[in-house]
């Protein structure tokens, strides 16, 4: 009998391992784009917010909106579809529709039920900062850098505005409906907050701040407003005179957030100081200050119940405070900054990327999971490389130090200084004896690994060098930047051996082509063929022997930041990004190219930020890219008879 219930046990415990396996979300590999098996990190976050009956957050991030369940954490789904990253999330009161604002220039609307997307509300021209449903649920107000704000009927099949809200000078930054409708709040780069009536008109100008107005919000029973602003204020107007009723200095330099309980008694503020305050709204006193954030707040949000705030950072966490003790109920991880390098580890396991904060991340491939943070590396920008026997890491930052990292604990080996700021590239040499690194200061420097020793320095170069390369063989360095010129050189002698000119731009009216920057080099595995990729969105490939220009590739995009060979040699990859300020019709693609024909193999779309690195697996099976938009796509590299334009 007892084996028997043995038995029906552990079958119903397998049955419900099973089930909980197969339905469970692996965030790693929602709404995927085509052609990718895995998006690593979720992009850096901008706006929370709760739903109506609390069970759900909102949070608006660089690559769309994400939905978390409020109790456990677990990503519940993500809507992918604006091409800019996402600035703001609203709920409709019924907390059946979501509505996003993008870069884009569109706001949206989703099924909350079904993930789909219900409508694109378009605007002109314009990026889309804040949105807001009225109480009824009818209007949604979008605040826009056009310096309007459009009310858009959300039960329009044909998605016509009804009304344009015209009078600001400068972005509108934040709306908010009064808990009535009959009022919306803007708050602007101008420095004002207007109220207006449902009908468009202006009722009232309140000013007193000195710096943009970046966040608005209605206390509960409609009486007061408050702001957050540049100018490191919070204020608390009187809605009905207008009148500032107080000033709440309380922050470093910026209020970034700012909310109200759903009592009405508190305020909570969140600013560039990683500190969220509450506030008592009658004495304007610090009821509680919340810490825990490494990085600005960027947003924050009371549960409905009011016992919970949530709030998104700077640095890549979301976290659930509890009002009343200010203890952390609860870490939301995996938000990431932008990337700015990745790279794969000599045997295929493990990918690195740097980021902005001066952080190093290492992850499994094949499961996505971070095996390792390495942090305090002093720098905007991390690049990063593998030793050619995997078990270093060399990182260079705008810090102008080389660090050598352990990949198994993570700690420093050495650190190299005495170099110019920034390092903008670093190589290990194929021996893995000699580190090429190159900075603003015009100069490719080699540095002896063991003891950090400078063993020659290369000059040549009149403007600052941004990449750096050696070739699979180590006799020869290539190294690109400003100037639009690349130099070949002998690494054991350091004697220049060949300048390749020809990235410029079109001729201009005096019949002269002005030079542009090199972004990236990279030599075929042969080491017969250079790659070059820089402004203007060219690729050149030139014989490493004769220094003649084999080929010139074409994107369209606005720059080529990085290019990579796979393994074989058969395929090029290169990156783009759009360094303009143009909205529409950016390139943020991937780009496989022919290297034999030169023709355009395959294009990769689903960043929605620049793309600054590109990278192939050592077997040849997968392809990284790392995007300003704080994620990292790996893409299924097929074998070029199944390669085809898609």
């Amino acid at each position: 009998m007892k084996n028997k219930q043995f038995f029906i046990l552990t079958v119903l415990l397998t049955i419900f391992t099973f089930t909980l396996n197969t339905f469970a979300q692996d965030h790693t590999r929602l709404e995927l784009p085509d052609g990718a098996k895995m998006r690593i990190g979720k992009g850096h976050n901008h706006q929370i917010v709760y739903s109506p009956d609390g069970s759900k957050l909102a949070v608006a991030s660089s690559i769309g909106v994400w939905i978390y369940d409020a109790q456990t954490g677990e990503e519940l789904d993500l809507y992918i579809g604006h091409t800019e990253p996402v600035t703001s999330v609203a709920f409709s009161p019924d907390g059946n529709t979501i509505a996003s604002g993008s870069e884009d220039a569109t706001s949206r609307l989703w099924n909350v039920d079904t993930g789909e997307e219900k409508r694109i509300l378009s605007e002109p021209v314009s990026k889309v900062f804040s949105v807001a449903f009225s109480p009824d649920g009818n209007t949604l107000a979008s605040g826009t850098s056009n310096w309007t704000i459009t009310l858009w009927d959300v039960a329009s099949e044909r998605n016509k505005n009804f009304n344009l809200l015209t009078g600001h000078t400068g972005y509108v930054y934040s709306v908010a409906f009064s808990p009535d409708g009959n009022t919306l709040a803007s708050g602007s780069e101008d420095n004002t907050i207007r109220l207006w009536d449902v009908t468009g008109e202006t009722k009232r100008i309140l000013t007193g701040h000195t710096e943009s107005v970046i966040s608005v919000a209605f206390s509960p029973d409609g009486n007061t407003l408050a702001s957050g602003s540049l100018d490191a204020t919070s204020r608390l107007w009187d809605v009905d005179t207008g009148k500032e009723k107080r000033i709440l200095n309380e922050h470093i330099s910026v209020v970034t957030s700012v909310a109200f309980s759903p009592d009405g008694n508190a305020l909570a503020s969140g600013g560039d100081d990683s500190i969220i305050r509450l506030l008592d709204v009658d004495t304007g006193e610090v009821k509680r200050i919340l810490t825990g954030h490494t990085g600005y707040v960027r947003s924050v949000a009371f549960s409905p119940n009011g016992d919970t705030i949530a709030s998104a950072s700077r640095d890549s966490t979301i976290r659930l405070l509890e009002v009343d003790t200010g203890e952390e109920k609860r870490i939301l991880t995996g938000h990431t900054e932008p990337v700015t390098s990745v790279a794969f580890s000599p045997d295929g396991n493990t990918i690195a990327s740097g980021g902005r904060g001066g952080i190093i991340r290492l992850r499994d491939v094949d499961t996505g999971k971070e095996k390792r943070m390495l942090t305090g590396l002093g720098g905007y920008g991390i690049n990063v490389a593998f030793s050619p026997d995997g078990d270093t890491i060399a990182s260079g930052s705008v810090d102008g130090i080389i660090r050598l990292l352990e990949v198994d604990t993570g700690e420093t080996k050495r650190i190299l200084t005495g170099l110019a700021e920034p390092v903008t590239s670093v190589a290990f040499s194929p021996d893995g004896n000699t580190i090429a690194n190159v900075s603003t200061d015009s100069t490719i420097r080699l540095l002896e690994v063991d003891t950090g020793e400078t063993k020659r320095i290369l000059t040549g170069h009149t403007e600052p060098v941004t990449s750096v390369a050696f070739s699979p063989d180590g006799n020869t360095i290539a190294s690109g930047g400003r100037g639009g010129i690349i130099r070949l050189w002998d690494v054991d002698t350091g004697k220049e051996k060949r300048i390749l000119k020809g990235h410029t731009e079109p001729k201009d009216a005096d019949n002269k082509n002005k030079p542009v920057e090199v972004f990236s080099v990279a030599f075929s595995p042969d080491g017969n063929t250079l790659a070059s990729g820089g402004r203007g969105g060219i690729i050149r490939l030139w014989d490493v022997d004769t220094g003649e220009e084999k080929r010139i590739l074409i994107t369209h995009a606005e720059s080529v930041t990085s290019v990579a060979f796979s393994p074989d040699g058969n395929t090029l990859a290169s990156g783009c990004a759009e360094w303009t300020n143009a909205i529409f019709d950016r390139d943020y693609t991937i780009r496989l190219w022919d290297v034999d024909t030169g023709e355009e193999k395959r294009i990769l779309k689903g960043h929605t930020g620049n793309v600054v690195s590109v990278a192939f697996s050592p077997d040849g099976k997968t392809l990284a890219s790392g995007s300003e938009d704080g994620t990292i796509l790996l893409w299924d590299h097929r074998s070029r008879a199944d390669e085809t334009d898609n």
